[in-house]
């Protein structure tokens, strides 16, 4: 087993800030209610071709995650360059995310967001424990590309492609 050495967990974070990532919407419908839920990674990637698998990480203390997980069912809406409000409405903690958010029902009967870059919609296969996160393996169902440039997250700010 390796032995890592003593990392600031601040510095980890700084260092990888450097890498610029996709910012993604994750959302479904809370079991029991049936009212959208969702919260905003920015870990999403392709994972497998044949068969066609995407990848994300959610934090164990995440309060959204367990709310849209049981039906195993979601969407991924990569947010457009401009959907900063959409991130920040979807990454607050507490009341109505989807108050001021513009989304549709999906033919996959989960949440896309209008205007977003792309939609991926998935089905839960696996889940690994991954330090403090929880890596999630999805089949990918169906996918439709968007229009316009996709919001990144790179060292702490939010910006456009161009």
């Amino acid at each position: 087993m390796l032995t890592a050495p003593m990392i600031d967990s601040r510095h980890f974070r700084d260092v990888m800030g450097h890498l610029p990532t996709a910012v993604v919407a994750i959302t479904g419908l809370e079991a029991g209610t049936g009212r959208p839920a969702g919260l905003v990674v920015g870990t999403f990637q392709s994972l497998s071709l044949d068969p066609p698998l995407v990848t994300f990480s959610v934090a164990r203390s995440s309060s959204s995650w367990p709310k849209l997980r049981p039906s195993s069912r979601f969407s991924a809406s990569v947010l457009a360059a401009g959907q900063h409000d959409i991130c920040r409405a979807l990454s607050t903690k507490h009341g109505d995310k989807f108050a001021a958010v513009d989304w549709r029902y999906s033919d996959h009967g989960t949440p896309h967001i209008r205007h977003a870059h792309a939609w991926i919609d998935c089905e839960v296969t696996h889940e690994v424990e991954g330090g403090d996160h929880v890596i999630v393996i999805a089949g990918v169902a169906r996918l439709t590309p968007g229009a316009g440039a996709p919001l990144l997250f790179h060292r702490g700010q939010l910006h456009g492609l161009f």
